[in-house]
């Protein structure tokens, strides 16, 4: 049979389906094993790939008129934290100079490193061509930019710290930094 097989996230479980080559979705429910959401750690410390396709569905359709907003290293240009701003964000970062975001999950104001300590000093902000995200090009103030901690207790430099490797599964890019 051509095809190929997919991972689909459906209401905090993982299902398989097999796309078929005209575009058809064939469920094929008693071959699958569905598993269980990942914990916190799980998801930010594991191997298991769990990409959350449903993100822009719930943002969408949520009260907030975000958009994604990029922290990307000024000096490296290495990504790192992707999250979304509303118009209150974008003011707040242009006010006080620190990539600020809007967190779609508390929503509240996130002014990144305010309880952390790992500022990001902003050094320009960018608009996309179709003007519908922008990118903070800043410069870190602190030990990291992500929430998570490497084995030694230390931020992460970014939020991009695994990457998917040709089996489906993530390792971490450097395992010092792991």
């Amino acid at each position: 049979m051509n095809g190929c097989f997919r991972i689909e996230r459906l209401n905090y479980f993982l299902c398989g389906k097999w796309a078929h080559p005209r575009d058809s979705i064939l469920d094929f429910e008693s071959a699958v094993c569905c598993l269980e959401a990942m914990s916190h750690e799980e998801l930010e410390e594991g191997s298991v790939l769990d990409l959350d396709f449903g993100k822009l569905r719930k943002v969408a359709a949520g009260e907030s008129a975000v958009l994604p907003a990029i922290a990307q290293d000024a000096k490296t240009g290495e990504v790192l934290i992707v999250g979304y701003a509303n118009e209150l964000a974008l003011q707040t970062a242009r006010e006080c100079g620190m990539a600020t975001f809007w967190s779609t999950s508390r929503n509240e104001l996130w002014i990144k490193g305010k309880t952390s300590g790992d500022y990001l000093k902003i050094e320009e902000i960018r608009v996309n061509c179709e003007q519908n995200s922008i990118l903070y090009r800043v410069t870190p103030a602190g030990k990291g930019a992500c929430h998570t901690k490497n084995a030694a207790g230390q931020a992460r430099s970014g939020c991009y710290y695994r990457r998917l490797k040709a089996d489906g599964s993530l390792e971490f890019v450097d395992t010092a930094k792991a």
